[in-house]
C-alpha cells in the first residue's frame, strides 16, 4: 500500500507547486498548446465533415459511405494513425493534428447527416411549397433543425480530441502529454498521475462548458421538445 500512497503524495506535491503551472513549459503553457492543437484538428474535421454530411443528408444519398466511415474510424485507432504518419517521417504536433482530425471526421459526419436527414418532413414540404430552392431548404430549414445533433457531435468530438492529443508526446509533439511522457521517462510516477489528472479535469471542464453552449445553440422550440 505504501507505493500507491507515495505516488499519490508525489502527484499532490507536484500539482501544488506554483512553478509547475507557471514556469516555461509548465502546465499553463502546455495546456494552451494542447487546446490550440484541438482547435486546429476539430476545425479541419468540421470544414470537411459538416458540409459533406449536410449535403448527403439533404440528398438522401451516401448512407453506405457514412456507415463505412464510422466502421473504419472504429477499426483504426488514433495511435495507429500517428505511428503510421511517424513511419513516413511526419512527427510532432502536425502528425497528431492530422490523426485527431481523421478521428473526428466520422462523428461530425454521422451527426450532421442524421440531423439533416431527420429534419421534419412537414417543414421541408412547406419550404418546397413556398418555392424555396434545395440549397435554401438545406441552409434555412434542415440545418437549423439539425442544430441539436450537430452541436452534440461537436461536443463529443472536441472532448474526444482533447483526450487524444496527449498521444502527441509519443512522436515528439507538445501538449499536456509531455507531462506524462516525461514522468514515464524519468520514472516519476507521481508526475504521470498528475498529468493524467490534469488531462481528465480539462476534459470535464470543456465538456461542461460545451454542454452549456450546446443548450444555448439549440433553438428554443427544440429545447422544449427535447424535454
Amino acid at each position: 500500500m505504501s507505493a500507491p500512497t507515495g505516488v499519490v503524495d508525489e502527484a499532490l506535491v507536484w500539482l501544488n507547486d506554483p512553478l509547475t503551472w507557471t514556469e516555461p513549459g509548465g502546465v499553463l503553457e502546455l495546456a494552451g498548446e494542447h487546446l490550440y492543437m484541438t482547435v486546429v484538428a476539430v476545425a479541419a474535421a468540421a470544414a470537411v465533415a459538416i458540409p459533406v454530411g449536410a449535403w448527403l443528408g439533404h440528398s438522401g444519398r451516401g448512407a453506405g459511405l457514412v456507415v463505412w466511415l464510422t466502421n473504419a474510424s472504429r477499426a483504426m485507432p488514433t495511435l495507429g494513425i500517428i505511428l503510421l504518419l511517424a513511419a513516413t517521417g511526419l512527427f510532432g504536433n502536425t502528425a497528431t493534428v492530422i490523426a485527431a482530425a481523421f478521428f473526428a471526421v466520422p462523428v461530425l459526419l454521422v451527426n450532421t447527416y442524421e440531423g439533416v436527414r431527420g429534419a421534419d418532413p412537414d417543414a421541408r414540404d412547406a419550404a418546397r411549397g413556398m418555392g424555396m430552392s434545395g440549397g435554401r431548404i438545406l441552409l434555412q430549414v434542415e440545418l437549423p433543425l439539425a442544430t441539436t445533433l450537430v452541436s452534440a457531435g461537436l461536443r463529443t468530438t472536441i472532448v474526444q480530441v482533447v483526450a487524444t492529443i496527449p498521444l502527441a508526446a509519443l512522436v515528439g509533439g507538445g501538449g499536456l502529454g509531455q507531462i506524462i511522457a516525461l514522468g514515464m521517462g524519468t520514472q516519476r510516477y507521481g508526475e504521470v498521475l498528475a498529468g493524467g489528472v490534469v488531462v481528465a479535469v480539462l476534459c470535464l471542464a470543456i465538456d461542461g462548458v460545451l454542454a452549456i453552449g450546446q443548450r444555448l445553440a439549440t433553438p428554443a422550440p427544440l429545447r422544449v421538445s427535447a424535454r
